[in-house]
């Protein structure tokens, strides 16, 4: 942008204004002309509303494609960064919509606001390439996403995860603070560009390794990866679902996101090496002991589950094992294959959950047993379950499959050693499989074992069944046509997305 425009900088903004309007919109809405209504019309209205207000964020970024750089790097529009935005936006619509006729609250109008002004930070997220920028967007939806976990007043057990949210959440927002005013104070840079020029003008001092460790560390926990893990399984636990859900999913593709953009773009000639037998310090040795220790943790961990929800989360932190590999590759095909496999992950999750969601409503408990004789029950849902597991156990030619082969690839021919990170995608392909069997205990029990003659009965909104089987047909999709989702984050290189 060559001239200082607050027009031209609204236009880069534009879906962000709209979420905000949005959110004290359903506030609005709620408070002054639907709170004699029912709790069920509420939630229907509202969702519909959120969701209104997503397409439109999405259609503007869809029709009138915006480019530039604004403010320092604080706001930054490329192809890349316009695709993850939509699809923050249309995970936060499929959230809203998964969210209708929610039993869990009578405050609906401050839910939704809520889901509303945690997508806002994703987005601001998203688009930043300055340290200031990442902690007050950081900040933002992490406060909303404490809400939302701690919204069912008459659950214990969201009170607790919610505190426990809080309580990590702080811990890490200072170790990234500290981090970044280390970097800030090293550099005296915060734009991602003038801090690559500092960066590599200089060798790095011991205190810029003490900084690039805590930075990791605050972006760690947002990721879920081990081990800043611990927060994860109570919070999938003890959350509402739907918050459980946003969490797994939108999140996750926000903090990926901007973690790639901050290994490769402002820290990306102390990149190091983690290829075996080549292995040289900067942050990718850190980033591939995290990986390491998130593939093995996650999935052994998630063996041992009897609750769905635990199991889950379990599982996020070995994906999350499994995206990091991709930003590791630090190149075009890494950033690509990261986008991917995030955003295919988040989607499978959030059908997951969703499908949890309504066999908690209906038997009382999440369980592994209540899942059987799902196929019995409603079919619809059973096979959008199994479309959504077997996504993530990496089953060809379902979307988790081609996520897992893109950030594979991109690891092997990473690095400087003759296979890259062979060591570490072994690993991965290792407990893959130790994955497909705890995947394999929840559908044997929702398409083999027969249901107890006394939990027959089972209800399910005809409006959330159409979602979960249209994200089913989503996830299917993006597995057989991976190259419609994939040329335009393969068209940025680290160094394009800045400029």
């Amino acid at each position: 942008m060559n001239e200082f425009s607050y027009f031209e900088i609204f236009k880069l903004v534009v879906p962000e204004a709209v979420l905000v309007i949005g959110a004290l919109f359903v506030l609005l809405l709620d408070l002054v002309q639907l709170r004699e209504h029912p709790a069920d019309f509420r939630s229907a209205f509202i969702a519909t509303t959120t969701t209104v207000f997503c397409v439109i964020g999405i259609a503007w970024l869809q029709v009138i494609p915006q480019t530039g750089v604004a403010l320092d790097g604080m706001v930054v529009m490329n192809p890349v960064t316009a695709l993850v935005k939509q699809c923050l936006l249309a995970l936060t619509a499929l959230t809203a919509l998964v969210s209708w006729r929610t039993p869990f609250t009578n405050h609906i109008g401050e839910y939704f606001a809520l889901l509303l002004l945690a997508t806002v930070g994703m987005l601001f997220l998203a688009s930043a390439q300055h340290l200031l920028m990442i902690f007050v967007a950081l900040e933002l939806f992490s406060l909303s996403l404490y809400v939302l976990v701690a919204f069912n007043k008459t659950d214990r057990q969201s009170a607790e995860a919610a505190l426990k949210y809080f309580l990590f959440g702080g811990m890490a927002a200072a170790f990234a603070l500290f981090g970044f005013s280390l970097v800030y104070g090293l550099t005296g840079q915060l734009s991602f560009t003038g801090i690559a020029r500092a960066v590599a003008a200089r060798p790095p001092e011991l205190l810029f390794y003490g900084a690039l460790v805590m930075t990791l560390a605050g972006f760690g926990f947002k990721i879920a990866v081990a081990p800043f893990h611990l927060w994860a399984p109570d919070v999938y636990q003890g959350a509402p679902t739907p918050a459980a859900a946003f969490i797994a999913s939108g999140s996750k593709v926000a903090s990926f996101y901007v973690l790639a953009n901050v290994v490769m773009i402002a820290l990306g000639s102390q990149a190091g090496d983690a290829g075996w037998g080549h292995f040289k310090s900067g942050w990718q040795p850190v980033l591939a002991v995290f990986a390491a220790i998130s593939i093995v943790v996650g999935n052994l961990a998630a063996l041992n589950q009897s609750g769905v929800k635990r199991l889950l989360a379990y599982s996020a932190i070995a994906h999350a094992g499994y995206a990091l590999v991709g930003v590791l590759a630090n190149s075009t095909l890494g950033l690509s294959a990261v986008v991917y496999y995030a955003v295919t992950y988040a989607l499978a999750t959030l059908g997951a959950f969703a499908v949890v969601q309504i066999v908690e409503e209906n038997t009382g408990s999440d369980h592994l047993d209540s899942f059987a004789g799902l196929k019995d029950r409603s079919p619809g849902l059973a096979l959008a379950l199994m479309i959504f597991l077997l996504s993530a156990a990496g089953i060809p030619p379902l979307a988790g499959f081609f996520g897992k082969f893109y950030v594979f690839t991109a690891g092997l021919k990473s690095g400087s050693a003759d296979l890259g990170l062979i060591w570490l995608v072994l690993l991965a392909l290792l407990m893959s499989a130790v994955s497909f069997y705890y995947y394999l205990q929840v559908l044997k029990r929702a398409l083999v074992l027969e249901a107890d003659e006394s939990t027959r009965g089972f209800v399910v909104n005809p409006t959330v069944l159409a979602v979960i089987l249209l994200m089913a047909i989503g996830v299917i999709a993006m597995g057989c046509f991976p190259t419609m989702f994939l040329p335009e984050a393969a068209g940025s290189t680290p160094a394009a997305v800045v400029h």
